[in-house]
């Protein structure tokens, strides 16, 4: 028989498993609840859920988990045309919601079936194949219309059981964060991840550093976010928030994921709290590739070492794998974490793969003498080829971050014909400094790194675009 996914909730622990604010399910709840809905879905089909913040969301999926039966998230906050395009490419047979949720017209078409709370005894069903498909979660789309990433069981029980062993994750740990449940950050890590350890998740419902202070102090012991959270956190610690840095410093574990935490933000949030923030790096395709150990040496500006079970290579443009410290190479990795293919892409699934099974991820990074990962940035918007140099946006960004005239900045390369690429630097003023001036700002960067790093064009703005997951969105900025 196959390993349980959760198995707290076939012998049930006297304790909390999921709250919202006020409402909450401890385990016995949880699995009545979701093993009652779960007797409900429709098997051999796939079924979407409307996965706003709520208790309702986390029971929908698990039950579909329980079932086996393939969920299908949905940002509450989707387009019309993106979600017509999720419905045609994954065809629901039914949609999940909690009673009384609005959702879109699109989904008028999709049989629907509200999710009731209301408790009762519930025989279990058999464990699903490991290899059978789990979640498929749409990809952003910034490259064309969202791919639906097929997600395996084994996928998630690797990275989660990956996890357990690098950040010594236990049942006793209480997490909190507010993030989103519609990818896999807030949902497979934030949510998946307590019920396979037999711990605790309190969602914020959205981030807010009070609520989260709150929680800290009343007994949370990890935090999950995302930079944009961290950079909040910074910002309210430099304007004198003893509670705030208080909480943070009883925190057993601070993790950040979904983009790269600036160096700047690391240094405030330390200093003031005397935690150093663990980075991670995964994609939807790949779940959790590395991390930084808890009982490791956190290092700002890496993503730690590849997790257990995890290969990780770099290769260059020729395709052939590439070593040492100065090297830069596309990431590529294999293991038992990877997605199993792009739903009705086998054109995409193919691409991606490298042959060998591994995974081109199109993220670029150096490594470490003693395996620790840099990521440069993505291979497409963050890899700057000017004047015969292969430049990483991200570090030209830590070094404007340490101007204090700029509060956010993202860095782009746009053509150039004596240099091949110039660099650009989005930046967006701090409020109440003076104006940093074009030549001010090339010449801080020349200072800290090298002359052929500096930007040749500055460009400010109010606001840098951002998707819902805090991460920048460079081709909005032409990059």
């Amino acid at each position: 028989m196959p390993e349980r996914l959760f198995p707290a909730l076939a012998a049930p622990p006297d304790k909390e498993a999921i709250r919202f604010g006020e409402r909450s399910l401890d385990y016995a709840g949880l699995a009545e609840v979701a093993g009652r809905l779960a007797r409900e879905l429709p098997r051999g089909a796939r079924v979407a859920v409307w996965a706003a913040a709520e208790l309702e969301t986390c029971v929908a999926v698990v039950a579909a988990l329980l079932a086996g039966v393939p969920a299908v998230p949905l940002n509450p906050k989707v387009g019309a045309r993106e979600l017509e395009h999720i419905l045609s490419d994954s065809e629901p047979a039914l949609l999940l919601a909690a009673a009384g949720t609005e959702v879109p017209a699109a989904l008028a078409t999709v049989p629907r079936l509200d999710v009731d709370l209301t408790r009762g005894p519930a025989e279990p069903l058999p464990e699903p194949d490991p290899e059978a498909p789990a979640l498929i979660v749409y990809t952003s789309g910034t490259t064309g219309p969202p791919k639906g990433v097929v997600l395996p069981r084994r996928a998630i029980s690797s990275t989660l059981d990956a996890l357990e062993d690098a950040w010594q994750w236990t049942g006793e740990d209480v997490l909190v964060h507010g993030l989103p449940l519609f990818h896999v950050h807030g949902l497979i890590l934030g949510v998946l991840g307590p019920l396979r350890r037999g711990g605790t998740l309190r969602h914020l419902g959205r981030f807010d550093t009070g609520a989260l202070a709150a929680e800290l102090n009343g007994g949370a012991t990890m935090m999950f976010g995302v930079p944009t959270m961290y950079h909040r956190i910074a910002e309210r610690l430099d304007g004198g928030d003893p509670e705030l840095a208080s909480a943070l410093g009883r925190a057993r574990l601070l993790v950040s994921g979904s983009a790269a935490l600036p160096v700047h933000d690391h240094q405030r949030i330390s200093a003031a709290t005397g935690q150093q923030v663990v980075e991670r790096y995964g994609m939807t395709e790949t779940l959790m590739n590395t991390s930084v150990r808890a009982d490791g040496e956190r290092r700002p500006g890496t993503v730690g070492v590849p997790l257990p079970g995890v290969e990780l290579r770099l290769v260059g443009d020729d395709g052939e794998p590439v070593e040492g410290p100065d090297a830069v190479g596309e990431i590529q990795v294999r293991g038992p974490n990877l997605f199993t293919e792009y739903l009705n892409r086998p054109d995409a699934t193919a691409a991606a793969l490298a042959g060998e099974s591994w995974f081109r991820t199109g993220d670029v990074a150096t490594r470490d003498a003693d395996g620790y990962v840099r990521i440069v940035g993505r291979k497409a918007t963050d890899l700057i080829k000017s004047g015969g140099y292969k430049i990483g946006a991200g570090e030209i960004e830590n070094a404007l971050l340490d101007h204090p005239g700029v509060a956010e900045v993202a860095v782009t390369g746009e053509p150039d014909p004596d240099l091949g690429e110039r660099i650009v630097a989005w930046v967006v003023p701090a409020a109440g400094a003076p104006l940093p001036e074009e030549r001010e700002l090339a010449d801080h960067v020349a200072g800290l790194l090298s002359p052929h790093k500096r930007p040749r064009v500055v460009r400010f703005l109010d606001a840098l675009p951002r998707n819902d997951m805090g991460k920048v969105m460079k081709r909005a900025l032409g990059g």
